[in-house]
């Protein structure tokens, strides 16, 4: 466990015992860290102050920026509109590859350089002609707190939630945290336990979990990815297996994205993942029953577009986060034979396209 000193502004939890011997342990995600006063999780974000467990991000951010939503990645989500998008600080697992290491393995609160109320979050949402928050950068679930309240003022501004995750958090938390949540994409890491064990510090299991309730219990709209590293989770046998899976407990109208690994953090030593490589994951997972695969990160309109599964007319064009051709009807439907396409869909398509717009959330306050 990690002892820094604490913030000035600390926000109270509910998901975190007391043991006998003294300890708090921290309910939120699988590994349920048992603190003594001063310290942290490995999350670094919840901690132990006077006996309970605190949040100390609650209203501050690493950033703002206007995205894409098919950036997040969400191809089947309010297509081509803008999405507010930010995180805070650390996380939850430890992946060696993290692409976005110097907030998520941050131990320094100046990482946290804008402050924002959540009030003043959906006022810029709403301001800013988005259709939709992201929380992202690092996993929302270690500031769950932040993110329902932030939740709650944008859904009263007709603005809808999005949660970037890995999926790693216990079941109490994980219901709440859902509840407030429109759409997901989750990280399936890998569908291996060495791999969540070796290099993701985690477990394969919980992951599976948040998918099986999300599917099963909730109606929250969510894709899945799956980053393609060589040499760790490339080959024919585990990405069939992950389709199969997929396919057999969640369905085939689950979108499942392929993306591309680039050497980062503690993992240098990788090539980038080859195109071939995306190509035959994404041909495997069709082959095993998805209606809708995706290669990500790269520049291949085939591998971004969306086919009808009916008639397989391109229904949706991409190229990377731009779309360049539009066939559905406004309910969704296919403009060629009328079969519906999975996801949230509501009339024309956005045309935000591919900019991305960084954000002062300071510039929105009292407004």
């Amino acid at each position: 466990m990690i002892s820094v000193p604490l913030a000035a502004h600390l926000h109270p939890t509910t998901y975190w015992h007391r043991l006998p011997d003294g300890r708090i342990q921290c309910d939120v995600c699988p590994r349920n860290c048992q603190l003594r006063e001063g310290q942290r999780g490995i999350c670094f974000v919840r901690a132990c102050n006077e006996g309970e467990i605190v949040l100390t991000t609650y209203g501050r951010s690493s950033g703002y920026c206007v995205d894409p939503i098919e950036k997040k990645p969400l191809n089947h989500f309010l297509p081509g509109t803008p999405v507010l998008s930010f995180g805070t600080a650390g996380c939850n697992l430890t992946c060696k590859f993290c692409q976005n290491w110097d907030i998520s393995k941050s131990r320094e609160t100046d990482t946290l350089a804008d402050q924002a109320d959540p009030e003043t979050i959906a006022h810029a949402a709403r301001e800013l002609g988005c259709h939709s928050i992201a929380f992202t950068y690092n996993d929302p679930v270690i500031f769950m707190e932040y993110a329902i309240d932030v939740a709650q003022a944008c859904r009263e501004m007709g603005i809808r939630t999005v949660a970037v995750t890995a999926g790693y958090i216990c079941t109490a938390p994980r219901e709440e945290f859902f509840r407030h949540m429109d759409a997901a994409n989750v990280d399936l890491k890998a569908f291996t336990q060495e791999f969540y064990h070796k290099i993701a510090g985690g477990e394969l299991e919980a992951v599976l979990d948040t998918l099986l309730y999300l599917k099963h219990e909730t109606d929250v709209w969510f894709e899945i990815t799956n980053l393609v590293i060589p040499g760790e989770n490339d080959t024919d046998d585990e990405l069939r297996a992950l389709a199969e899976w997929v396919i057999e407990h969640l369905g085939p109208d689950v979108p499942l994205h392929f993306s591309a690994f680039h050497p980062d953090w503690k993992m240098l030593d990788k090539p980038h993942t080859p195109l071939a490589t995306l190509t035959r994951a994404r041909e495997i997972a069709i082959e095993s029953g998805a209606r809708y695969a995706y290669t990500g990160n790269v520049h291949v309109e085939s591998g971004d577009s969306t086919l009808c599964h009916r008639c397989g007319q391109r229904v949706i064009g991409r190229d990377w986060f731009a779309l360049t051709n539009w066939n559905l009807t406004n309910d969704g439907s296919c403009a060629h034979c009328g079969t519906k396409c999975a996801g949230v869909f509501s009339g024309p398509p956005g045309k935000w396209g591919a900019r991305r717009l960084p954000v002062r959330l300071a510039d929105y306050q009292n407004a």
